[in-house]
Formats: structure tokens, C-alpha cells, sequence
């Protein structure tokens, strides 16, 4: 199944957006670390590309709280065990590592929780963003800049 990859100005800098014909793969900031050498991809937008967009877009104004776009994510079994309890928090909610890893039944696994985290390979949808430590700091965001995890928490929920 060929890759669709395209880019996206947003309020956090430059996205990098990965889909197929059905399912959305791919949200990476920065650069498309998700393509491989050797890799078969195109371009062009297809139509999830533009729903894509469109739903970001307006997650990015306020205009939605949830997205629609289908996703397909590939990771361990613990990963997919954590990929799937983030989607379960609330918007405008945040919990702990600790809660996440006791959600997945390994209340020890804090750091293997933020280690998934950080893989996460479809941030803002998947909200990786709601997940800070148990002081109330944020921690880290995905592989990239807390300022990013503060933004997304400030436009769920201002202050």
C-alpha cells in the first residue's frame, strides 16, 4: 500500500503528514522520520490527505475537540496497549504516567509509558500531549520541543 506524504504549516511548526488510501499512518514534526530508504510514496494529496488537513486545521482554531480520520498504528503489544489508553483521556483532561502504566496493567512501566509516548507515530490525534508527570510538570513531547505539549494543553484548556 503506497505511502501519501505531505507537509502542513501549523501553530507548532511544520508537520509532516503520512496516509494511505484509508487510513492516516503518520504525524511527525520537524522532518518525515517516518519514511524509510527505499520507501515507495507519493506526493499528491489524496482525499484522507485533504480530511486530514481540514480536521487539523480546525482542531488547530478550535473549531472541533475530536478527530474522525481513520488511523492505523504498528507497535509492540505494549505500545499498542498505551497508544490505545491515550485515546481514552478525555479532551481538555491530563493524567500521569503512572496512571497510564497501571491502565495497561504494569504500574512499574512509568518509563517504558514514556518511552511509548515518544513513539507515538500519530501525536495530536493520539494525545500524548495530556500525559504529564505525576507532580503536575509536563515532561517531555514526543521526541520534540515541551513547548509544543504546552501549546496543545493551552488550546484544550485555557486559562
Amino acid at each position: 500500500m503506497q505511502l501519501c506524504v505531505n507537509e502542513m504549516e501549523s501553530p507548532l511548526g511544520k508537520l509532516y503528514l503520512g496516509v494511505t488510501e484509508d487510513v492516516v499512518r503518520h504525524i511527525a514534526y520537524d522532518e518525515a522520520t517516518f519514511l524509510q530508504v527505499g520507501m515507495d510514496f507519493r506526493t499528491e494529496e489524496n482525499e484522507l490527505m485533504r480530511r486530514l488537513k481540514d480536521e487539523l486545521s480546525a482542531f488547530f482554531i478550535g473549531e472541533i475537540n475530536s478527530f474522525t480520520v481513520p488511523l492505523e498504528v504498528r507497535g509492540t503489544d505494549f505500545q499498542m496497549k498505551v497508544w490505545q489508553s491515550l485515546q481514552q483521556i478525555p479532551y481538555g483532561a491530563v493524567v500521569s504516567y503512572k496512571d497510564i502504566a497501571e491502565w495497561v496493567g504494569s504500574p512499574k512501566a512509568v518509563r517504558a509509558v514514556g518511552q511509548a509516548n515518544r513513539a507515538n507515530p500519530i501525536p495530536i490525534i493520539i494525545p500524548c500531549h495530556r500525559v504529564i508527570q505525576a507532580g503536575g510538570k509536563l515532561g517531555g513531547y514526543n521526541g520534540s520541543d515541551v513547548d509544543r505539549k504546552r501549546w496543545l494543553l493551552n488550546r484544550e484548556m485555557p486559562f
